[in-house]
């Protein structure tokens, strides 16, 4: 019986840019990969959800979140350098967050860019990861709004190396936590399903409770339902996890 359930709606967009994966590696490690595409075009839809895949081969196969978000960076950051020049600023990117189970060893969770992860544990909720965004580099204070919040600073794709990504923004690419192996519930959600949640002053927290089927797809819908007059993109991926 599947443990996980995943839930998108398109919002406002042309077209549906967010993409899942989640593959089991013969070792028992499993990773559940969210990537949030930049960009709403037929050809960024269809390299997110390549991404995604490759992402979630990889990461498995390492047992290990950060090792294979790691490797998929590179391996694209080499394909970038390799193409023609005055295609590189328009090749596809995507905000990445990944995590892994593995027998006897902790959750590992890694990102770059704004798409995130929560878990739910003995009733409490916490946010794993810190947004990649100008509104992290620039946060708001009493005489200033704080940056934009849209303008990711790390994503899957880019050309930049951790130190470049550390000195530009004060944060390397790649951020990686990891949590005890418990009991718990996992949510990935891409910036369309739960920005709208906050700013309308609710808890995402609320949206882990119930059957992971329906929690994904209430999250969505109430992401949807308040996002304006052209909401975003909105994808929930939800997994209970056992240690």
């Amino acid at each position: 019986m599947r443990n996980y359930a995943t839930a998108q709606l398109i919002g406002g967009r042309k077209e549906q840019c967010d993409a899942t994966a989640v593959y089991t590696a013969p070792t028992g490690a499993r990773a559940y990969v969210l990537l949030d595409g930049i960009g709403s075009t037929p050809s960024v839809r269809a390299w997110t959800r390549e991404a995604a895949a490759r992402l979630a081969r990889t990461a498995a196969r390492h047992g290990d979140a950060e090792a294979g978000l790691r490797a998929v960076y590179a391996r694209l950051r080499a394909e970038r350098e390799d193409a023609d020049p005055y295609a590189r600023d328009y090749l596809p990117k995507a905000c990445a967050v990944v995590a892994v189970t593995a027998p006897g060893k902790p959750l590992t969770v890694a990102w770059c860019g704004d798409a995130r992860a929560y878990v739910l544990a003995r009733g409490a909720a916490r946010r794993l990861t810190n947004d990649h965004n100008l509104r992290r580099v620039y946060p708001p204070c009493d005489w200033h709004s704080g940056g934009s919040r849209n303008r990711v600073t790390s994503c899957l794709g880019s050309s930049l190396t951790d130190e470049e990504t550390q000195a530009a923004s004060g944060h390397p690419a790649i951020e990686t936590v990891t949590v005890p192996a418990e009991n718990c519930r996992l949510l990935l959600a891409s910036d369309g399903a739960y920005e709208p949640i906050e700013d309308n002053g609710a808890n995402v927290a609320t949206y882990l409770v119930g059957d992971p089927r329906e929690t994904a797809r209430d999250l969505v819908d109430t992401a949807v339902a308040w996002g304006g007059t052209r909401p975003d993109n909105a994808t929930a991926l939800v997994a209970d996890l056992r240690p």
